[in-house]
């Protein structure tokens, strides 16, 4: 699970995650099919991962209105198909899932408002 707050209209931000070509260039690794799109609450798949899909779940993009912007929830859940996945690689797998959907979501943030960044940038952060 991972939460990131983009700086743009909720109808706006709902329309980039329900983009399918977006998901493949987020999510390379994973194999998507929608289950549920949820318009301006997000989108809902299931999931199957890993060589020859021996992982399968779910994973979700909720979207949430905050102050000026959009909260966007991250959930992905990953179980063993034939037998549970070992905890050290549970951890590295969903460590790289909430690093690459950060690195997603902070993407989508600076492409939907560019002009955030310069604002930030711009001031003393010590």
């Amino acid at each position: 699970m991972d939460t990131t707050w983009i700086a743009a209209r909720p109808a706006v931000v709902a329309a980039a995650v329900a983009e399918p070509s977006s998901w493949r260039r987020w999510w390379p690794t994973l194999q998507l099919e929608v289950k549920e799109l949820r318009g301006h609450k997000g989108v809902r798949w299931n999931v199957r991962s890993g060589r020859r899909a021996r992982m399968t779940g779910t994973m979700e993009l909720y979207l949430h209105p905050a102050d000026d912007g959009v909260q966007v929830y991250y959930f992905l859940r990953l179980d063993g198909r034939t037998r549970p996945i070992p905890v050290r690689r549970r951890a590295r797998l969903a460590h790289a899932h909430r690093v690459r959907t950060k690195r997603a979501m902070w993407t989508l943030a600076n492409r939907l408002d560019p002009s955030r960044i310069e604002r930030v940038r711009g001031q003393d952060c010590r």
